[in-house]
């Protein structure tokens, strides 16, 4: 299976359950992160971006308030998700910066 290929919605919905930290905005994949403070997010941002370097898929990250982190990854080539989006997720959840 190529990793970049478009997911069936039944495919997202078994794919969901491996990431339950995550949550399906449309044709994203979202997770919404609060640190104890400013340096801890901004640590959590440089984690994701050397996984998400390391996979070549770049998700969108926002970062507001002080302390708050939003992620999120949809593969743009395919028109929505794929297991690539959901790889990375996971990736990310295993960096096990908060829990």
């Amino acid at each position: 299976m190529n990793l970049r290929n478009l997911l069936t919605n039944e495919e997202i919905e078994i794919e969901l359950k491996d990431v339950p930290l995550w949550k399906c905005e449309g044709n994203t994949l979202v997770r919404e992160i609060v640190a104890s403070d400013f340096p801890s997010a901004i640590g959590f941002v440089n984690a994701v971006a050397i996984v998400a370097e390391s996979m070549d898929h770049h998700p969108d990250i926002l970062v507001y308030g002080w302390n708050k982190v939003r992620i999120i990854t949809s593969t743009h080539s395919a028109g929505g998700l794929t297991k690539l989006d959901f790889e990375l997720a996971k990736k990310i959840d295993n960096l096990n910066f908060f829990k």
